[in-house]
Order: structure tokens, then sequence, then C-alpha cells
């Protein structure tokens, strides 16, 4: 059987840029201080961070608008969220601006969570370990908390580094939630044979 060709489309271009943009939140700070000043170089990691994130909101609207979710644009999509959290944690983890515990919490439950759905695949029971309300509401506090972390500085009286600390933490805890809502789901299955 001939594979069938890649799609290219607005929301797979997005994506696609948006893995792209990952190395550059790291590669940022790797530019010499007479360059690029640290100030300098955590507001650029900010903007590539944020410009990262939205192309996230824009190609699952866009995707869903107008009829163009693919399986691949799915996987790309979450693969490259999972990515770019990471990524971002990692950087944050070697500044000292997060907790490595957070940083374990987080990364741990990508990592458990996409062998949890690839199993759930196999088993014939993707559907029960679908995105869920906690999920989504984790993921917006990591999307805002990491942009602050970033960038670190206080800004217009508020200090960033503070607010951001605060929120990783509320991500984090939803991240142990939500990890043990998946985990119930898939238990039943947990023994099941593949198919």
């Amino acid at each position: 059987m001939k594979p069938k060709r890649l799609s290219v489309n607005v929301p797979m271009i997005l994506t696609w840029a948006r893995i792209a943009l990952i190395p550059l939140i790291i590669g940022v700070f790797y530019i010499p201080d007479w360059i690029l000043s640290p100030f300098m170089q955590n507001v650029w990691a900010t903007i590539i961070f944020v410009i990262a994130a939205l192309t996230d909101a824009f190609d699952g609207y866009i995707a869903r608008k107008y009829n163009m979710e693919s399986a691949i644009g799915a996987f790309l999509d979450t693969s490259a969220d999972k990515l770019m959290v990471c990524a971002a944690l990692i950087v944050l983890l070697d500044f000292g601006r997060v907790d490595m515990i957070v940083a374990l919490i987080i990364i741990g439950r990508e990592i458990t969570v996409t062998a949890l759905r690839e199993w759930m695949a196999k088993v014939g029971a993707a559907a029960r370990v679908k995105v869920n309300w906690f999920g989504k509401i984790k993921a917006i506090a990591q999307m805002v908390a990491i942009p602050m972390l970033l960038f670190w500085e206080p800004f217009m009286g508020i200090s960033m580094a503070w607010l951001g600390t605060i929120l990783i933490y509320v991500a984090a805890i939803l991240t142990i939630y939500s990890m043990v809502v998946y985990m119930r789901a898939a238990g039943p299955y947990l023994n099941s044979d593949p198919k």
C-alpha cells in the first residue's frame, strides 16, 4: 500500500513554525552578553515563547473552523506543546527560576501521559484519555507562568518572578491532579492486550 502524501495547510505550517521556534527559546541565552544583555535575553526569550504559544491557539482554531483537522496535525500539535514547555522549563531550571521538583513533576507528567495515550491507542481506548478540563487549565497556567519566569524582571511594579512562581506551582498541582484523572480512566485497560 502506497503511503499518503503529507498534506500541508495553515494549521500544519503554524505547528511546524512553533517547533522551529523552540531552539530559539534556548539559543537566545547563548548569545554573548556583549551582543545581547541578560535583560534583553530575557525579553527575547519571552517574546519568542509568547509567539510560539499564540501559534498554538491559532492553529487549533483554524483547523476546527475550516475543517483542516488531521491525525498527524493533532499529534504534532500536542508534541510541539510538550517540547516547548519542557525546553522552557530546562532553561528556567538552569537559571534557578523554577524549583527542580516542579520541573520534574511537569516534565514527568508529560512523558507519562504521552506513554499512556500511546498505550490506550494500542488497546483501542484512546478516547478515554482525551484532554480534560483540568489538563486545559493546567496548560493555561503553564503558558502564563513560563513567560513571566523567562522575563523575570518586575513589570509595571509587579514582580513577574513572584507571580510566575505562584502560577507554576498552581500548574504543578493541576498537573498531578490531571495525571491522576488520566491514570484512573486508563486503569481498567492497563492489563489489556494491544489490538
